[in-house]
Parts: structure tokens; C-alpha cells; sequence
């Protein structure tokens, strides 16, 4: 008799049994996370190379700021620039690449050849970085326009693209006289200490 009832109640439809909700558990319970934004930039093109340009604005500007005053005389050689020179050279030059993207081609300002206090070279790099960073945010259909520097014909592009190069050209220069004066780039602060067997640590792309 008992196995029968048990047997009979196995039988039995499984219903779930809808309890309600309170206003006040509704407003204690967690609000659902936002959806991600997924959505592409409306100009991929010149975004991703911006993307890029964020470390080497970073770099540059930090090297700059790093070397002391007493060291912007140094050069290793007697046929390179100073450091001082590098970042004159490095403001000259984005002012005209990046000028030139935007349209702006404005006078040469000749910061390598009139400014040698640290100060003044730091502040002519950062404003070069800065039309760099406006640059690097024009539309692709415009990157995709024409252009001309240094009797080189390309388009914005080609300009963006130069700007990259030439800006990690010069800071490998800045890290090398750096090291001679035995100051820590800023690519490689923080870099993790040397394995304990005496294998080197392992280093992150664009470290120096």
C-alpha cells in the first residue's frame, strides 16, 4: 500500500509556482549592467594610428621633461645634434608634418636653431604634440586627401605615418644619450627585475 502512494506521488506533474515579487524587492535587487558599446569609431583609420601616437606624445614629452637642464648640452658625438637639438628637431618637425595634415601651414617656428633653455624646449615639444594629437583626429576621408612635405608627395596618411616614424626615430636617440648619462628611459621604467636563475626579464615591445 505505501509503495503504491509513493509510486503515485512520483507520478504526480511537477508545477512551479509563481511567487510574487514586492515593490521593495524590485528596488533592492541589482540594476542590470549597461550593454558594452561596441560600435566601431566613425573614422577607424585615423583612430588606430591616434592610438598609436598616444605613447609616443607620452615618451617624447617625458624624456624631455626627465633629462636636467645641465644634460640638454650633452651629445655623444661631435657630429650629432645635443639632446637639446633632438627635441627642437622633434617640435620643428610636428609642427610642420602635423601642421600640414591639418591644413595649417603656418611660418617655421626654428625652435632647434633659437630656443636652448630646457624649459622652452619642453614647451615648443609639448605644443607640437598637441596639433599632433588634433592631427591624428581628422576624418579618414580627409587623412585620405593629397598632400605635400619636403617636396614628398603622399596623402594625410602618409603624413600620420611619418609623424610616428620620425617621432620613435628620435626618441631611440633620446634614450640612447639616456643611458649614457645613465638615466632610465621612460619605456623602460618599471620594468620587472631580472629572473633569479640570471635570465634576463622579459621586455615589452617598445621598451629601450
Amino acid at each position: 500500500m505505501k509503495r503504491s502512494v509513493v509510486l503515485a506521488a512520483l507520478a504526480l506533474p511537477i508545477v512551479l509556482v509563481a511567487v510574487p515579487v514586492s515593490a521593495e524587492e524590485k528596488a533592492a535587487a541589482p540594476a542590470a549592467a549597461p550593454a558594452a558599446d561596441v560600435r566601431p569609431p566613425a573614422n577607424p583609420g585615423t583612430a588606430g594610428l591616434g592610438g598609436v601616437y598616444v605613447f609616443v606624445h607620452r615618451n617624447l614629452v617625458k624624456a624631455a621633461e626627465k633629462v636636467p637642464e645641465e644634460s640638454y648640452v650633452f651629445k655623444p658625438a661631435a657630429d650629432v645634434r645635443t639632446f637639446g637639438q633632438l627635441v627642437g628637431h622633434l617640435a620643428d618637425s610636428q609642427f610642420a608634418i602635423c601642421g600640414t595634415v591639418l591644413g595649417e601651414k603656418a611660418a617655421p617656428r626654428d625652435v632647434e636653431k633659437t630656443k636652448t633653455a630646457k624649459a622652452d624646449l619642453v614647451a615648443a615639444l609639448k605644443e607640437s604634440c598637441a596639433v599632433c594629437e588634433r592631427a591624428f583626429q581628422v576624418s579618414d576621408a580627409d587623412a585620405a586627401k593629397p598632400a605635400e612635405i619636403f617636396g614628398m608627395k603622399m596623402n594625410g596618411y602618409g603624413l600620420l605615418g611619418l609623424a610616428l616614424a620620425h617621432g620613435y626615430e628620435h626618441y631611440g636617440n633620446m634614450t640612447t644619450y639616456m643611458r649614457m648619462k645613465g638615466i632610465v628611459p621612460p619605456s623602460s621604467e618599471g620594468r620587472p627585475p631580472a629572473d633569479p636563475h640570471g635570465k634576463p626579464a622579459e621586455t615589452a615591445p617598445g621598451k629601450k
